[in-house]
């Protein structure tokens, strides 16, 4: 009997379309169990949305347990205890400060899901306390704490995990074995895409910081601002003292399996273009952009970024291409489809639960994948499928992405680390101003 790899291979790109539906259940990869005494104790950082979807991902793994929710709002707090309670059946310690966890030695693991300003130098504050570290995308604010983090891990030798969960999917796993093995013969291109409707987030006033929130621990490395009834809990994302625009909220996972499939790293070239079209707001980021990266041997990628204005109905909200000299593949996050290049379909192949929405959760069986996959570098050794290392590398690439687009020019690249070599505008935003004393340190 023919194995189904065998079977591509011998299928002609002319071939009449097979649609297969694999509908077997991922709990195979996090259904092992270990030890009693290898369970895994852990603190998530940040509690409102997203990291409902981590402690769910937590909750599967038979060998881990959270220990500890820590938010800098009591009010997220409360509401998230009671979501605990009512999903876990239990509610674990709360801290509202996350040094006090760090102290803690029965803490294994920490699970980063604040703003992003706090990503790389809370992780790099874990590291030196002896934890190993989840930390959702992006993995740093700016290029230069990249390079800490990375630096970080290597010094301290613990394992650091970056949320682009779709590195966990069964099918996306399959595809990209399939493209080393030539299905879609020498891939060229990479087309990643995002597409949502936000709406307006209006003009912030300054108002009295809530007394539930702790703001001067909220901005904790970025300059001292007065509070603006605008900017928490979410929409942070598009000022830049805290976020980095839609391009690494969102195209951070598109960019990086489109970096994977075509097996490239740092990009020779950056050009960026777009603006911020849709409303007149305090929005500090293109609500509409395009990136085009090129690599050596001829390879590129390009994102498109629509944060508010889909980009056509009848397209999905997000995904991949992959361009071959033979075909193209199709990849989201629960499905890999494969076509000639004539256009027609030759293998569908889906995985059910693991596409997750477009709200600030983003919740689905796939983090529960990637978070037992981290968990199993920890207690068994095994690979880890986005090392900081390497995530650190898609991360940049989006940097590098807001660099040009800032710039205003098309941007020349050091492959051996990232910098810009023709401009010093966009070098300018190598780094940034930190609040003197919260200055992350290795």
């Amino acid at each position: 009997m023919s194995t189904r790899r065998e079977f591509i291979k011998k299928s002609t790109l002319g071939s009449t379309a097979l649609v297969a539906s694999n509908n077997i259940s991922p709990m195979w990869l996090y259904g092992r169990t270990g030890s009693p005494n290898e369970r895994l104790q852990v603190a998530v950082i940040g509690v409102r949305s997203r990291a409902k979807a981590l402690i769910m991902g937590i909750s599967k793994y038979p060998n881990a347990k959270v220990i500890y929710n820590c938010d800098v709002d009591k009010t997220i707090m409360e509401a998230h205890n009671l979501w605990c309670d009512e999903n876990l059946g239990y509610i674990p310690r709360q801290e509202s400060d996350f040094r006090r966890i760090l102290d803690d030695k029965d803490v294994d693991a920490v699970f980063i899901a604040t703003p992003e300003h706090w990503h790389a130098p809370m992780a790099i504050a874990a590291l030196q306390a002896g934890k190993h570290v989840y930390v959702e995308k992006p993995c740093s604010h700016n290029p230069a704490e990249n390079q800490m983090l990375i630096a970080a891990q290597k010094k301290y030798g613990k394992i650091v995990q970056m949320g682009n969960q779709q590195r966990s999917a069964a099918t996306s796993r399959r595809a990209i074995d399939d493209i080393r093995e030539g299905i879609i013969g020498e891939v060229y291109k990479g087309e990643a895409y995002y597409s949502n409707n936000r709406a307006t987030i209006g003009r912030g006033d300054v108002i009295d910081v809530p007394s539930t929130l702790d703001w001067d621990l909220w901005q904790g490395p970025a300059p001292r601002e007065k509070y603006r009834n605008n900017i928490h809990p979410y929409n942070w994302h598009w000022f830049r003292k805290w976020g980095t625009g839609e391009i690494h909220n969102n195209g951070t996972h598109e960019i990086d399996i489109c970096r994977w499939a075509l097996g490239v790293d740092l990009p020779e070239t950056v050009t960026s273009f777009g603006g911020k079209y849709s409303y007149d707001d305090d929005w500090e980021f293109p609500d509409n952009m395009q990136v085009t990266y090129s690599f050596a041997e001829n390879k590129f990628i390009t994102w498109t970024g629509h944060s508010r204005g889909l980009i056509k109905p009848e397209q999905p909200d997000r995904g991949v291409t992959i361009y071959g000299s033979k075909g193209t593949i199709e990849l989201s996050r629960d499905g890999y489809k494969l076509y000639g290049l004539d256009g027609r379909p030759i293998r569908f192949e889906f995985e059910q639960g693991l596409n997750a929405t477009l709200d600030t959760m983003g919740g689905g069986e796939l983090d529960a994948m990637h978070i037992a996959n981290f968990f199993d570098a920890i207690s068994r050794n095994e690979v880890l499928n986005s090392p900081i290392a390497d995530a650190g590398i898609s991360t940049m690439l989006c940097h590098l992405g807001n660099m040009a687009f800032d710039a205003g020019e098309s941007l020349k690249i050091d492959t051996s680390n990232g910098q810009v070599t023709n401009s010093d505008k966009a070098m300018k935003n190598w780094s940034r101003a930190y609040e003197p004393g919260w200055e992350p340190k290795l």
